[in-house]
């Protein structure tokens, strides 16, 4: 998993790359958890992951969290077998998805 973090005023894009799974979902939360402060709007750009596991999804609940006391987040470019762990998960309802 890579991780690209842009930051642009109040936003945060943060694109990730790979597979976010049980080994890599810690590095995905100590890389964008500290970066949140200050932070209006995030954006995780998810065209290049390729997987995403439960320890994943926690990460981005956990953003979300964040997210929803100081701003925005969306998530975008999911693939469509991302997207489908997303809608089984019921992540589309109260996730937004561009």
């Amino acid at each position: 998993m890579d991780i690209v973090l842009t930051r642009n005023g109040g936003t945060l894009v943060a694109a990730v790359k790979g597979r976010v799974n049980t080994a890599s979902a810690p590095e995905f939360a100590n890389a964008l958890t500290p970066e949140l402060d200050g932070v209006s709007e995030l954006i995780i750009d998810m065209a290049d992951l390729l997987y995403i596991s439960s320890a994943g999804l926690r990460v981005v609940l956990t953003a979300q969290k964040t997210m929803a006391k100081q701003g925005s987040m969306m998530v975008r470019n999911l693939r469509p077998e991302v997207y489908e762990v997303f809608e089984m998960t019921g992540f589309v309802d109260f996730l937004t998805i561009e």
